[in-house]
């Protein structure tokens, strides 16, 4: 009886312990590579032009484990397409190097910075770098209407501001929009002992009604419920997600539904998405009244409707807002 009394109690004051960093979430990248030595390994390694023949990206997993996705032609928007072979390797740290496990003839290690590949018998070594949006920073045209610009939350229901930073505390647009050109800048957490849809949740609702997904989906395959992603209508063409903690772009030409003079809807909406300066979506068709979890699912109108950012539990932020109506 003792023996059973010490074990649970063994077990109640370890289990904290046990999972103590299954519950770190880092929102400042500093303070991320200052706590968590994993988070300078992770990201891209290549070349940052196009003609290269491999690119790679690490995915940090937490406890020194990595996923590595080796992409034939160069990294996503330098040559990589989905029509390209993809190689997913496991990896763990070991002392100073990261290894990973051969398969199916290909091999790699990270040192000091570069990862060196091994395929077929051939040997490929790639420096890390760190790429950004053509678009990160942009300035809002004359005729632009900011919706925010790091000093107020003024221009949204609910809005919250941290640090000059929005929080996506599933705030409204005060605004409506029709037709409009968007600019939007978002930073997901890194949140290495988390998967899928816990890494950094959020979206942007068009309209209040249609959502492109806002997630941690950095070296992923690139579905329908990832960054980019339409939620429930289409995958993005290609995985254009930068890493963690990383600020990453979203620019949107957005067309709103149409109608003829009695109120009757004539088409959908259709939208273009460009994520980090890569288009992902090519004027498509929304053919939909809403989207699942869309804050606004009453019947669409010919008045226009406000922009939503979700709050999925998750501290993502944004900065840099701004719409120009057509």
């Amino acid at each position: 009886m003792k023996l059973a009394y010490l074990s649970i109690l063994l077990l109640i004051t370890t289990l904290p312990s046990l999972f103590a960093d299954e519950a770190k979430t880092w929102i400042d990248p500093e303070i991320a590579a200052k706590e968590n030595p994993d988070f300078d390994i992770q990201g891209e390694y290549g070349e940052d032009n196009t003609g290269a023949k491999l690119g790679a990206q690490i995915v940090a997993l937490g406890d020194g484990k990595f996923d590595a996705y080796i992409l034939e032609g160069g990294l996503p928007g330098l040559g990589w397409t989905k029509e390209k072979a993809r190689h997913h390797l496991s990896g763990m740290k070991d002392g100073d190097v990261i290894k990973f496990t051969e398969k199916n003839s290909l091999s790699a290690e990270i040192r000091d910075g570069k990862i060196t590949i091994n395929q077929n018998g051939t040997q490929t070594t790639l420096p890390k770098i760190e790429r950004s949006s053509p678009t990160l920073n942009a300035k809002p045209p004359e005729d632009a209407i900011v919706l925010f610009d790091g000093t107020s939350a003024n221009e949204w229901e609910n809005g919250k501001l941290i640090d000059g930073l929005l929080a996506a505390t599933g705030c409204l647009s005060k605004r409506t929009f029709n037709d409009c050109t968007i600019h939007l800048e978002f930073r997901t957490p890194y949140k290495p002992f988390d998967r899928g849809q816990k890494r950094g949740n959020s979206g942007i609702y068009f309209g209040g009604r249609w959502e492109t997904q806002i997630l941690d989906s950095f070296g992923l395959e690139g579905s329908m419920n990832e960054c980019g992603g339409i939620y429930s209508i289409a995958a993005p063409t290609i995985n254009a997600c930068l890493p963690p903690l990383t600020w990453q772009t979203y620019d949107f030409e957005f067309q709103a539904a149409r109608f003829d003079e009695n109120g009757s809807r004539t088409s959908w909406p259709r939208i273009t998405v460009k994520l980090n300066g890569i288009i992902i979506h090519d004027d498509i068709e929304l053919p939909k009244n809403n989207t699942p979890s869309s804050p606004i699912s009453t019947p669409l109108t010919p008045s226009g409707n406000p922009i939503f950012l979700q709050d999925h539990d998750n501290p993502v932020f944004f900065r840099n807002i701004w719409v120009v109506e057509k």
